[in-house]
């Protein structure tokens, strides 16, 4: 048994993978994706055209569509600039010079030959038309004075044979090269039968029984092994349409030379008729093939019949694969690309490229990053948004780091009380180690590797999990973003919402006992959520309404008496609408001093509920600058001009300030160590 085994082993082999995606290979990175999808939809593109805005650019190191595209073109003008339509008049044309130049040597030396008919061969001969047709036509009876002129000669007509049925059949010109009588009769054969066939389909008399017979009698023909009477059509359909797109990018000239040849093509009649009623019953058959296309063809590289319609196949398949890559019809998928098409035409590189954006598309439709909303379109979901938001939030983390600011200064159990629950440990965090769970892991991913755990267990840095507390200090926080029209056309949009984003992601992942309220304000304001904050489109309606937007944060103030007011304001403008008592929205430009006195009012009114209030001015308006600073200033309030870049850095900054100050944890210099790490 041990050496049958043995034997076996040695006779295996291993070779590429071929039953669909590799098994071993690892799964597709949706980081990239989500990033970049995520810029997009908060600059106000849908999450669908977001999605297929990445798959055509493709990532850093991931070719996308458009570049498949522009090769698929690259290839299609290759085919079109290399080639020409004359190599089968060319090889014509070089076998009959070669069999008058053999038949003129002939006359010279045969010294038996009556002068007289030596004098009426070379007359002929010398008067010969310039057209290969007409000449071959003339020379069809001529009584050939050499064997090696007549063999030649004979070449032409076996030639023209191969190549028309090379067309309908590919492979043909090669496999009847040297032909016999027996071989042309198969042929004969073949042709009747397969004519039947169709004419029996057409009618619908056809039956799977009588299609196997045939292909037992002629599947020497059909080197594809076509399974049923659909795919040998669709396959003969498809070759006799690139032959007829051939046909039709031909001069006339061509054509009727090719069409005079085509009558001496193995010295037989029947195979044109034969031909032609074999394209006549696929055109019926199969209407929807592109049987009217053409195209310049002005290389220097000519083609014969055959080797030209697999050309005009493949031009064919090049155009499908542009379509494909365009995905710009309804319904379309990635899953539309025909990769076996793409590896025969551009090769496996291509082909493995396409495969991996359909596996990205697939990953991002199921991965549970999108969802379809009731309208039919596609949303982030609030796992794409956690994604999103700690990617977002670690670009905070590296800004703040080296920056000198606020810190919060966290001791073990400073936060407070332990909640039981326990979280993956991140770089900056002080709270105590979980040593059973830590332990644990460490022996499951020792284990997992295939080593032995009664030797030791190594602890590594993604084994080790920290025990959570419960927040002894809760945060009532507002944010304000302004989304005036102003906030658009200076291209301060997607980084209000990138702060806000990167906001809640903390707040909600690392200061759970805190309460954020999101309020976006323009001629009115309102609460709005992360995710709909996220997604909303630039809007261009006039009016920056303050007002409004301190209403609805004092209310959320009030409604958490026992927590610390945390006010944040967003504003690239002074205050140009404000909210009447009917519920009207009242605007005016310059700003009207009753809209100032009515956001002055209620910014007071947050103070007296004990909010700790930050501007962050956008802009570097001085008349912005100095009413800003006085509300500052009668509030108590501080005021930070961030870059826009920093902006995000800037909130959570104010945040952690504000949040850290009433526990008595003052703030003092240095990075944010205690809650991201050192970037």
């Amino acid at each position: 048994m041990a050496r049958a085994n043995r034997r076996l082993a040695r006779r295996a082999r291993y070779g590429r993978y071929d039953g669909g995606p590799d098994p071993l290979a690892p799964p597709v990175d949706l980081s990239e994706a989500l990033d970049a999808i995520g810029e997009d939809v908060m600059a106000g593109s849908s999450p669908e055209r977001a999605m297929r805005e990445f798959l055509r650019r493709g990532g850093a190191d991931q070719a996308g569509l458009d570049d498949l595209a522009r090769r698929v073109a690259e290839r299609r003008r290759e085919l079109t600039k290399k080639h020409n339509l004359d190599g089968t008049l060319q090889e014509v044309k070089a076998l009959l010079d070669k069999a008058v130049l053999a038949e003129r040597k002939q006359l010279a030396r045969d010294t038996e030959l009556d002068d007289g008919d030596r004098m009426l061969a070379e007359m002929q001969l010398d008067n010969l038309p310039a057209s290969p047709a007409a000449a071959v036509s003339e020379l069809s009876d001529y009584d050939w004075k050499s064997s090696e002129a007549r063999a030649d000669f004979e070449k032409i007509k076996d030639l023209l044979g191969r190549e028309l049925l090379d067309q309908r059949f590919a492979g043909m010109k090669d496999a009847l090269e040297n032909a016999t009588d027996a071989d042309r009769a198969a042929i004969t054969e073949m042709m009747n039968d397969l004519n039947a066939l169709l004419d029996a389909h057409g009618r619908g008399e056809d039956s799977q029984e009588q299609f196997d017979d045939f292909m037992q009698k002629h599947g020497e023909f059909f080197p594809d092994k076509p399974s049923n009477i659909d795919e040998l059509l669709d396959s003969l359909a498809e070759r006799a349409a690139a032959a007829q797109r051939m046909r039709n990018s031909m001069s006339q000239e061509q054509r009727d030379e090719l069409d005079a040849l085509a009558q001496q093509a193995f010295g037989s009649p029947e195979l044109m008729q034969s031909l032609a009623q074999l394209d006549g019953s696929l055109r019926s058959l199969r209407p929807g093939e592109n049987w009217g296309g053409s195209e310049k063809m002005d290389g220097e590289e000519g083609l014969g019949l055959g080797d030209g319609t697999g050309v005009f196949q493949d031009i064919a398949e090049l155009d499908a694969l542009s379509e494909q890559l365009a995905q710009s019809y309804n319904g379309s998928r990635l899953d539309d690309l025909d990769l076996d098409q793409l590896s025969r035409q551009l090769g496996d590189e291509a082909a493995v490229n396409a495969r991996t954006l359909q596996q990205l598309e697939k990953a991002l439709r199921e991965s549970g990053t999108m969802k379809r909303g009731s309208d039919g379109q596609l949303t982030l979901t609030p796992k794409a948004m956690r994604q999103l938001g700690k990617a977002l939030l670690r670009d905070v983390a590296n800004r703040m780091s080296g920056r000198q600011g606020n810190r919060d200064l966290r001791q073990a159990g400073a936060a407070g009380e332990r909640s039981g629950a326990t979280r993956e440990w991140a770089f900056g965090d002080t709270e105590s180690w979980d040593v059973t769970r830590t332990i644990t892991n460490a022996i499951t991913r020792t284990a997992g590797e295939g080593g032995a755990t009664g030797a030791g267990v190594r602890i590594e840095i993604g084994d080790v999990e920290v025990q959570e507390t419960e927040a002894r200090t809760q945060a009532c926080v507002a944010l304000l973003v302004d989304t005036s029209f102003s906030m658009v056309i200076d291209g301060r949009w997607v980084p209000m919402k990138r702060t806000a984003l990167a906001l809640h992601t903390l707040i909600t992942s690392r200061f759970r006992g805190d309460d954020l309220q999101l309020i976006n304000f323009g001629r009115s304001a309102s609460v709005i959520d992360i995710e709909q904050l996220t997604g909303l489109e630039e809007i261009y309606d006039k009016g920056t309404n303050l007002h409004h937007a301190l209403l609805l944060a004092n209310r959320h103030f009030r409604k958490h008496p026992n927590a610390q007011p945390v006010l944040l304001i967003v504003t690239d403008g002074e205050p140009t609408s404000h909210l009447e008592a009917s519920g009207e929205v009242f605007f005016d430009y310059p700003p009207h001093p009753l809209t100032v006195a009515y956001a002055v009012r209620e910014l007071e009114n947050s103070m007296r509920l004990g909010a700790q209030t930050t501007f962050f001015r956008l802009g570097d308006d001085p008349g912005l600058a100095r009413f800003i600073d006085s509300m500052a200033k009668r509030v108590g309030g501080t005021v930070v001009a961030p870059e826009l870049d920093d902006l995000g850095a800037a909130v959570v900054s104010s945040y952690l300030g504000s949040r850290g100050s009433r526990g008595g944890e003052g703030p003092s210099s240095g990075g944010f160590d205690g809650v991201f790490g050192r970037g």
